[in-house]
């Protein structure tokens, strides 16, 4: 027979209480079964752990013993603790990488949201462009990546989760900002063009030929932001880098192209199971997503048109 742990709580408590019928509530058992319990454990070590029948006074093996036995009980109730914790997500980590449009803008919601239900989970969140995303996923160095991820992803789940238009970006005086209307192509080629990473992705022919023709690639937003702040040119940029354009003095201007548009993934490994935490935080994202979504326009009735008469 081997020792089980239940066989040192009954042991710990009836120490403790010094009566076997208040043990034997406590464990909500009958003082027979509490009594044959300790009959069991004391056979297995060949000693007694009382000095006597009434269980009020420990032999020294039961000094031990229930030292010991206290030790491995909080041990083990701890374990339990935390391997239901993470089951029922309250406890573990969330490694998150994501786009800074997205890590600025709907994350800071969805955290807010997520850790009202889940205050001790851990994240720990990254901003990089979508390639590095894309490779932090796959090397499962983060549990949720959100990114521009294309057809051919391997081993990802692969989830839409927004797409925003392109526009241009130029200071507010550009003449281009003047124009107020959606701006075509044709517009575009005689300004200085700065590319970048994202306006990259457009695959119109335009859009292509007017990176081909750039001479300055800038991939850190930052620095691309202070190079059109600085006069050097202007840039093509997804909707969701407005608010951060404006701290530069910049405004966004839509393209008349309405397929100009980025498609934002949600993604983890596939053949890797999330933890609980990370499933709660991937629902509490989506969830994010809707609620900052505008609410779609129900289709109007077609309307007889009226006509004037000459």
């Amino acid at each position: 027979m081997s020792i089980k742990i239940e066989m040192l709580r009954c042991f710990a408590i009836v120490a403790r209480r010094g009566k076997l019928s208040e043990a034997a509530a406590q464990l909500g058992r009958t003082p027979s079964a509490v009594s044959m319990m300790l009959k069991q454990l004391e056979g297995h070590l060949g000693e007694p752990l009382f000095e006597t029948d009434r269980k009020n006074k420990l032999s020294a093996l039961g000094e031990f013993v229930l030292e010991q036995a206290e030790h491995e009980l909080r041990q083990f109730d701890s374990t339990i603790q935390a391997i239901e914790g993470y089951a029922k997500a309250r406890r573990g980590r969330v490694r998150i990488a994501a786009v800074p449009s997205v890590a600025g803008s709907i994350l800071p919601q969805a955290i807010l949201n997520y850790s009202k239900d889940f205050p001790d989970v851990k994240i720990e969140l990254r901003d990089m462009d979508s390639a590095s995303v894309l490779r932090e996923v796959m090397r499962e160095r983060v549990d949720l990546g959100i990114a521009t991820a294309n057809q051919h992803s391997g081993s990802l789940n692969r989830q839409d989760l927004l797409s925003d238009a392109f526009g241009l970006v130029c200071p507010a005086l550009h003449p281009l900002a003047r124009l107020d209307r959606p701006l075509s192509w044709e517009d575009l080629p005689p300004h200085h063009f700065i590319a970048n990473d994202l306006s990259a992705q457009i695959p119109a022919e335009a859009s292509r030929q007017l990176h081909e023709g750039s001479l300055l690639k800038v991939h850190n937003m930052t620095s691309l932001l202070a190079m059109v702040q600085a006069g050097l040119g202007v840039t093509i940029l997804p909707e969701m880098t407005a608010k951060l354009a404006e701290s530069y003095g910049l405004i966004f201007c839509p393209l008349a192209d309405a397929s100009t548009r980025r498609q934002i993934h949600l993604l983890r490994k596939a053949d890797t199971p999330a933890s609980p935490a990370a499933r709660e935080l991937e629902r509490q994202i989506i969830a994010t997503v809707a609620d900052l979504q505008p609410p779609q326009q129900p289709d109007q009735p077609d309307t007889p048109r009226q006509t004037q008469e000459a």
